[in-house]
């Protein structure tokens, strides 16, 4: 089998209504989809035609443009025959505001290839009002007179909107501007430091335009989007899911990594659709599922439940259902512990962390200054209240998150505390004063100031500091690495460099853990988990040689998007209701964020609502498998290190 591209066999596809392509990674997908771009460009310009795309814009399709620059660059692939088309753009918005999609396809793409000036058609978000109706229909013309697209890139938000087509759209609608939804104002509110920044419009090109296309590639990466995937791949079309509309068309692609696949048939319970190779994990996660249709503990499990529900080939190669129903029921027993960092003199051979060393030298790797308590915290204060030596690495300063009226209100109390004890008044007020003077003039989602981004770093870093006290963490073990990939200032972050490896790798050889506790949440809406945890895993390979790495482990946890599956779990932590009031309280230390995140992403809870909800029912999971009811879990799975 290809690594890959993960393929499978016709059958075991046949519930899904499209073409459906798996990959082992966003960037192994991305490389394919920027070579079937250039491939495309090539056989154009070799017969002396122009190429016309459809670009969409968003973090999904970044890498592939990443990608286009570089086989510009280094292949020599031209532009000079491409007639470029982007699918949306926000209105009202300027040209150079940090959120339009003019801005974005510039900043990504068209300043680092050679396509020509008049090749270049992007939604115009400053055409005046009484212009619009006359400008969308000129632009379905330009798109017309281009010849149609050759090529449409597109990616899907969890409501299944491709371009800005909102539920209800009509499958021949052309370009227009339409109202947003509130959920999709809300969805974009990160983007834009705020709901009420947000614009009420948007340009779109509309689905009768998109399905004219002669080839379509739709695009989707993380777990966020695994529901939707499933609903317009598997369902009925339905005007309520707009991407469903590419189920009518001839040469419509759907490319997806691992984690968007994970609600598929084929993926999440392939026993229905096709022969399965029956892995301890598969055994598990198919037993779970079984548990949750028929409402049912593991243990009370028989042969016929496992027959009428199409897992008889199960009990054919692994035994009886008591069997299987046994086996299932200890391992998830194993993976539940008190002692995350292993319990001294005590028989470790059923714990998932071993008994020694005891104290342990842990790592806390939290990517922004509140992860660590939102995602682990009850776990986090169990390590410290068990004597290990536990250290709190956090990747970047978080300043972005950090709202204007919070940064004044800090510096009005340094003002005032200036005064009071009559030192560096001046100083506090000047300081104070050109904040306030920076701010007013600021537009809504426009990058700081180097000082008041500093301001805003050293409140996040206060607010870390706060929370590791109250878990009884000295100041000496809090780490503030600010990696440098994060401090633009702006929500567009720089890829990872050697750099930012370079100051983990320098922590890491510095404390010489025995466990490391990183961010595994790759559902992070602006990618920042997943960088940060790439710096960790790059540090580690190169280490890979030093004596002490040897009897490190490393625990993944998930942050405030997504919690693992159960049937993923190798390590969970039951909290008893006192400790998630420890949990809630060192959450509350980080008040920036709360009442009202800046960057809430679609759910409007606060994060500790979210962190305890999820953890409550996790605990509730396992007491429907029969296991002992606790009131929340925090779940770990282990990182494999590369051999």
């Amino acid at each position: 089998m290809n690594n890959d591209l993960l393929l499978a066999s016709d059958y075991t596809k046949h519930l899904e209504r499209m073409n459906v392509s798996i990959f082992s990674s966003v960037e192994v997908a991305s490389k394919l989809v920027a070579k079937e771009i250039a491939k495309i460009i090539t056989e154009k310009n070799r017969k002396k035609e122009n190429c016309v795309l459809g670009l969409s814009a968003g973090s999904t399709p970044v890498q592939i443009y990443n990608e286009l620059v570089e086989l510009h660059k280094h292949q020599k692939l031209s532009f000079k025959n491409v007639i470029i088309f982007n699918n949306d753009e926000f209105y009202p918005i300027e040209n150079n505001s940090l959120q339009s999609r003019y801005r974005y396809m510039h900043e990504y793409l068209l300043d680092y290839i050679d396509i020509q000036k008049k090749n270049i058609h992007l939604l115009d978000g400053n055409i005046a009002k009484e212009k619009i109706a006359d400008y969308c229909k000129n632009y379905e013309k330009e798109i017309e007179k281009a010849g149609g697209f050759d090529i449409q890139i597109l990616g899907v938000d969890s409501a299944g909107q491709i371009g800005a087509n909102e539920p209800g759209s009509s499958i021949n609608s052309l370009t227009r501007v339409l109202s947003l939804n509130h959920s999709t104002r809300v969805g974009k509110a990160s983007d834009f430091y705020g709901e009420e920044n947000v614009p009420y419009y948007c340009f779109t090109v509309g689905l009768g335009t998109i399905l004219k296309s002669k080839k379509i590639i739709l695009l989707a990466w993380g777990e966020s989007k695994s529901k939707i995937i499933k609903r317009l791949v598997e369902e009925e079309q339905s005007d309520l899911i707009p991407a469903s509309c590419l189920q009518n068309h001839p040469n419509a692609n759907i490319i997806i990594d691992e984690s968007a696949a994970a609600y598929l048939t084929r993926i999440r319970t392939p026993w229905l659709v096709g022969n399965c190779k029956w892995s301890d994990k598969m055994v598990k996660r198919a037993v779970f599922w079984l548990c949750e249709k028929l409402n049912k503990p593991i243990l009370k499990l028989t042969s016929r439940d496992y027959n009428d529900n199409g897992m008889n080939d199960l009990i054919t190669e692994r035994g009886t259902a008591y069997d299987i129903n046994i086996k299932v029921f200890n391992d998830l027993q194993h993976t539940i512990t008190g002692w995350p960092g292993g319990k001294p003199n005590a028989d470790d051979s059923t714990r998932p962390e071993r008994a020694k060393p005891y104290p342990k030298r842990v790592i806390i790797f939290s990517p922004h200054p509140d992860d660590d308590v939102i995602s682990m915290g009850g776990t986090l204060a169990r390590l410290s209240e068990q004597g290990h030596d536990v250290h709190v690495a956090y990747q970047t300063s978080g300043s972005i998150a950090v709202a204007d009226d919070e940064a004044v209100r800090f510096l009005d109390f340094v003002r005032d505390y200036a005064q009071i004890y009559e030192q560096d008044k001046d100083i506090a007020e000047k300081s104070y004063m050109d904040a306030v003077n920076i701010l007013k003039i600021k537009k809504p989602g426009e990058s700081d100031s180097d000082e008041v981004r500093e301001i805003k770093a050293a409140i996040r870093r206060g607010e870390a500091k706060a929370a590791c006290r109250f878990l009884n963490i000295p100041e000496n073990r809090t780490h503030f690495l600010n990696l440098p990939f994060y401090e633009t200032g702006t929500v567009k972050k720089k890829p990872i460099g050697d750099e930012d490896v370079q100051i983990v790798m320098k922590l890491l050889k510095k404390i010489k853990p025995h466990q490391i506790f990183a961010a595994g949440d790759l559902s992070d809406p602006h990618g920042t988990h997943r960088v940060c945890f790439q710096a960790i895993e790059e540090a580690l390979k190169r280490l890979k040689n030093e004596s002490w790495i040897k009897d490190c482990r490393v625990w993944l946890y998930r942050g405030a998007w997504q919690e693992w599956d159960v049937a993923e779990a190798e390590m969970a932590v039951p909290l008893s209701p006192t400790e998630v009031t420890i949990k809630r309280l060192a959450i509350y230390k980080h008040q920036s964020q709360k009442d009202r995140p800046l960057f809430p992403g679609t759910d409007s809870r606060e994060f500790w609502m979210r962190a305890e909800q999820r953890n409550e029912n996790t605990a509730k999971i396992f007491d429907k498998l029969g296991m002992a009811e606790y009131q929340a879990i925090e779940l770990f799975v282990k990182y494999k290190f590369d051999e």
